[in-house]
């Protein structure tokens, strides 16, 4: 198995390799499961109902994000459509709630899931699945096209309630519990953003990851070493799909309605920015680009009601232009963001030989 190293010997070098971006995930995850608890002491009911509310929220657009981060920063397919597997997810379920009372989390989250993944592997059989490998731009723009063309179909299609979009009349069940906004929602989803989480960190990690860190870098060697190059990008693109339902799903119920727009270019541009200002490639990056313009969105929009756009686009033009590689990079270096794969046991032939 292929060991994550940085061009030195030993288990130590390993893990100061890691030890700052550790020290990031370790940190959120000890904020987000004590923040309720923190919340409660700091402010008033009513003031922490709503930052759990909010966080919630957060939570939930972290796992929207964590897929497009899949799909980019290691998959190397830039998906200008990733809106279409989150809101598609998002009606489906909001329909099914309206029509047949369904609200069980049982049945919901899975089929959340299966939305996701089927309108992926759909996307992904069109866009990647050729002689010719597609090339990046087709890619963004094709999956541009299909999110673009399926807002447009809910604008117009009565039964979705075209402009207004479909309300959900039920809350989400687990058994005979009904989860409203609030701490148990909360934990719902922070249960499920903590074991995606662990689930890509371990994908990217793996002999799999290996595979698509040599496609990112030497696509045709790759191939000439015999891996079907297209195989693995449809995983990974279906993957990111299934995630992004998942979100959709928990987002149409916490939220209490879904609407055109969470389908189409404007919530898939916004996927596009968190990882951008969190850092590609990184998994902690889209988490923590996701918290940092939902939080500056909201304070922003109460101070600076007129301008407050202006003022989170240059923000961003700004992180953007000047450290590329997000947030993120400005406490991890290059070397360690990005990683290299190495066998341990060949630096250790390396210096026996010497």
């Amino acid at each position: 198995m292929a060991n994550f190293d940085s061009g030195t010997s030993g288990g130590s070098r390993i893990v100061r390799r890691f030890r700052v971006i550790t020290i990031i995930e370790l940190s959120m995850l000890v904020v987000f499961a004590f923040l309720p608890l923190l919340l409660s002491v700091v402010w008033s009911a009513d003031d922490s109902f709503f930052w759990i509310v909010f966080t919630t929220k957060v939570l939930i657009l972290s796992l929207f994000g964590l897929s497009f981060d899949l799909v980019w920063g290691f998959g190397g397919m830039l998906s200008f459509g990733q809106a279409l597997f989150f809101g598609g997810s998002g009606y489906v379920v909001a329909v099914l709630a309206r029509d047949l009372d369904v609200s069980s989390a049982f049945i919901v989250i899975p089929l959340s899931v299966i939305v996701g993944l089927i309108l992926a592997l759909l996307l992904a059989a069109f866009l990647l699945v050729a002689r010719k490998p597609p090339s990046l731009i087709f890619i963004a723009l094709g999956s541009l096209t299909g999110a673009y063309a399926a807002e447009r179909l809910a604008r117009a299609w009565y039964y979705l309630g075209g402009q207004n979009g479909v309300s959900v009349t039920h809350p989400l069940t687990i058994g005979n519990i009904e989860l409203y906004e609030g701490v148990g929602f909360y934990y719902l989803a922070f249960g499920f953003l903590f074991f995606v989480y662990l689930g890509c960190r371990f994908l990217v990690r793996s002999q799999f990851g290996l595979v698509l860190a040599g496609i990112r870098q030497q696509e045709e060697r790759i191939k000439f070493f015999g891996y079907q190059v297209q195989t693995y990008k449809v995983i990974m693109f279906t993957l990111g799909g299934g995630i992004a339902g998942l979100a959709g799903g928990l987002y149409a119920f916490h939220e209490g309605f879904v609407w055109p727009t969470l389908m189409g270019p404007t919530y898939s541009t916004q996927a596009v920015l968190y990882v951008l200002f969190g850092g590609v490639g990184t998994l902690a990056g889209a988490l923590i680009g996701v918290a940092a313009i939902e939080f500056a969105t909201m304070f922003l929009a109460d101070y600076f009601q007129n301008i407050w756009p202006i003022i989170l686009g240059g923000l961003l033009l700004v992180v953007v232009v000047f450290r590329p590689t997000g947030l993120v990079g400005l406490l991890v270096s290059e070397r360690e963001r990005i990683g290299s794969f190495r066998w341990r046991g060949n630096k250790k032939e390396e210096s026996g030989n010497e």
